[in-house]
């Protein structure tokens, strides 16, 4: 079993910055691909960014690109997402998940994802 907890939510001003971690245990963290999702109240969940399991390859919605990156440290177990230039519309509970990959896929449905943290909470004031 995989365990996920994100931890480094909270509230920022409009056009700050803030980085979220995920730390993993449980299985082999270098299996296994990382995923971000949001969910704002009254939305549907929603897919931010990807990193695969080795690093290598990033994927990023196009409503974050430029602003946020993912990234991760698998001697640490740990993937983050730092996020600048943050604005009111990235309210939202932020969410990791893993999968396990091996391989270059890139992963964007979050019904595509076996594993998930509880959530952190991140708030953008205007």
């Amino acid at each position: 079993q995989v365990q996920l907890v994100e931890s480094g939510g909270g509230l920022v001003q409009a056009g700050g910055s803030l980085r979220v971690s995920c730390a993993v245990s449980g299985r082999t963290f270098s299996w296994y691909t990382m995923g971000w999702f949001r969910q704002a109240p009254g939305k549907e969940r929603e897919f931010v960014a990807t990193i695969t399991s080795s690093g290598g390859l990033t994927y990023y919605a196009d409503s974050v690109k430029g602003r946020f990156t993912i990234s991760r440290d698998n001697a640490k177990n740990t993937v983050f997402l730092q996020m600048n230039s943050l604005k009111p519309g990235d309210t939202a509970v932020y969410f990791c998940a893993a999968r396990q990959s091996s391989g270059r896929i890139i992963y964007t449905q979050h019904t595509e994802y076996n594993y998930w943290g509880q959530g952190t909470q991140v708030t953008v004031s205007s």
